[in-house]
């Protein structure tokens, strides 16, 4: 089976000044489908330089990224953007939604910009929503939604696609311990029912508990790789 992911001594240099920082340091790790990861470490230690990375927001300065089998260190800006709209799932601690569209809207605008059509990516939509939890509040705008709320439809924009990867960069961050827990459920129920593959930063222990893997990393380097 081709892995979901395959890092191969990445590094990622940034100059400040006359220092050179290392955000990722001769990284390598490969990810299998279907597998549901934690990438913790303090603050600075590459996780969303790794996120980026891997989801092709960010090129490496040297090392291979390889997402379902495709080299993506290679990839033209305009193949990058075709990779992520159709194979990868963006979550940020940032909702990242529209504010004057509907929760409706939000999670179509996906699937209209990959060109379904409106009655094909409405059906979508609604089903989708319905799954993380959110039928009946299709119309609402996302300033009269709760943060939790505001969460599953940025969740929902990102699966509705079924994309076969979940990058998830500090989803939990803006809830509060009831929202956290329904949101990484979620989590589960889609890694377990549809083979996503998640990766998820993040600094909470609550949230490393549900991994199935938690890698940790420090100084731009994995320290420690443990399944659960």
């Amino acid at each position: 089976m081709i892995p979901a992911v395959t890092c191969e001594n990445v590094s990622r240099l940034y100059h400040q000044g006359d220092a050179v920082v290392r955000a990722l340091d001769d990284l390598s790790v490969r990810i299998e489908q279907g597998e549901f990861i934690s990438l913790s470490g303090p603050s600075g230690s590459g996780k969303s330089t790794l996120l980026n990375a891997i989801g092709g927001l960010d090129r490496p300065t040297s090392g291979r990224i390889t997402v379902a089998g495709q080299r993506i260190d290679q990839l033209s800006k305009n193949q990058l953007a075709d990779t992520r709209l159709h194979n990868i799932g963006f979550v940020f601690q940032a909702f990242n939604l529209i504010p004057v569209l509907s929760a409706l809207e939000n999670v179509e605008f996906v699937m209209q910009v990959q060109g379904v059509s409106v009655t094909e990516r409405r059906k979508k939509a609604m089903a989708i929503l319905q799954e993380v939890g959110l039928q009946g509040l299709e119309d609402r705008r996302p300033g009269q939604l709760s943060g939790g709320q505001q969460q599953r439809v940025a969740v929902a924009r990102a699966i509705v696609s079924r994309p076969a990867l979940i990058l998830a960069d500090e989803p939990t961050a803006n809830l509060d311990s009831t929202s956290m827990a329904q949101l990484m459920d979620l989590f589960v129920e889609l890694n377990r029912h549809h083979n996503i593959t998640f990766v998820i930063a993040t600094h909470d222990p609550r949230v490393m508990a549900y991994a199935r893997r938690r890698i940790h990393m420090q100084d731009g380097k994995i320290v420690s790789d443990e399944l659960q």
